[in-house]
């Protein structure tokens, strides 16, 4: 009786194991558009193939770049080039049953510069962008914090550049987020007193896996040495996750069990589900060891399996 108990035991701990074995992630998977940055560069790709490839590839959401798009970057008439961004992207996203995410807005000024009419004239740009995310559907726009390296002058500035985008952004159901993207931004102990400054509640964070290098330079690498100053990837996710609307599982290399070489990548999905975090991961490939497409496919099948009984 107690044998069969034991067994019963032992067969039902063994399904329940399965069970979790099997779930599906706690979070969803999206594509970072970066993360095809050499095709779309080379031309091998239009960027308006991003949806196409992204449900070709098993994803669920999108987070455009607008770097990426120089159509509209380089258009002397942007708000007609927006309507077309808008416009061609929604009917893709509808056409391949995707999700529109979130759009990483870089170059278009800096928004913690000193100088009020360069710092002016960054908002006006980004609120553009805030409108096109709107019209699209997006959660949210990812913005970086540059233009100022004096720390006190930075974090006034932030404030005062992103509480106005965020009450611009407010009423179109826009968060506004900033990415650890390098040099003062990654400090985010800094960042963060910036997304509490601010206080508002669609104001927050997007942390990076690995933008961690706090250098003045800041994209060297964390990895090879050739950053100065690295602030510890693991402390900042969790300090950024207490207002993040975002997060994006950078990778780089992959060992032969296919994990990344730097990243603890099942100890960073223990953070994000420690912090009751269940968005979207958006995937953001950098390596040059696999091609795009076969980084893009490691990274999503990394987040599955590291993802497993979490």
């Amino acid at each position: 009786m107690v044998i069969g108990l034991l067994l019963f035991q032992g067969c039902n701990n063994a399904a329940s194991k399965n069970k979790t074995e099997d779930a599906p992630p706690f979070f969803k998977i999206s594509l970072a558009q970066w993360s095809i940055h050499k095709m779309i560069r080379s031309e091998a790709v239009s960027p308006y193939e991003f949806a196409a490839l992204a449900k070709k590839w098993g994803f669920e959401g999108l987070e455009y770049v607008n770097q990426l798009y120089p159509d509209v970057m380089n258009s002397e008439d942007k708000a007609a080039a927006l309507e077309n961004f808008v416009n061609q992207n929604n009917a893709l996203a509808a056409e391949h049953g995707v999700q529109n995410v979130l759009i990483m807005i870089d170059s278009e000024g800096d928004l913690a510069a000193s100088d009020a009419e360069v710092r002016a004239q960054a908002i006006a740009n980004h609120k553009m962008w805030i409108e096109a995310a709107s019209k699209m559907g997006c959660s949210s726009v990812r913005l970086n914090l540059f233009g100022e390296k004096d720390p006190q002058k930075w974090v006034g500035n932030s404030i005062a550049s992103m509480t106005e985008l965020c009450t611009f952004a407010k009423p179109l159901g826009i968060n506004v987020i900033v990415e650890n993207h390098g040099r003062i931004s990654s400090r985010v102990p800094l960042l963060m007193e910036v997304i509490n400054g601010v206080a508002m509640d669609n104001c927050g964070t997007l942390p990076d896996f690995g933008n961690f290098c706090i250098s003045d330079e800041g994209y060297g690498s964390i990895f090879d040495g050739s950053c100065d100053e690295v602030y510890d990837i693991y402390k900042g996710v969790d300090e950024m996750l207490k207002a993040a609307f975002g997060v994006s599982a950078k990778s780089y290399v992959f060992d032969a069990e296919g994990n990344e070489r730097n990243i603890d990548y099942k100890k960073m999905l223990q953070i994000v589900k420690n912090n009751n975090y269940s968005g979207f991961i958006g995937v953001e490939f950098e390596g040059d060891e696999l091609s795009e497409e076969e980084g893009i496919l490691a990274t999503k099948a990394l987040l599955i399996e590291a993802a497993k009984g979490i």
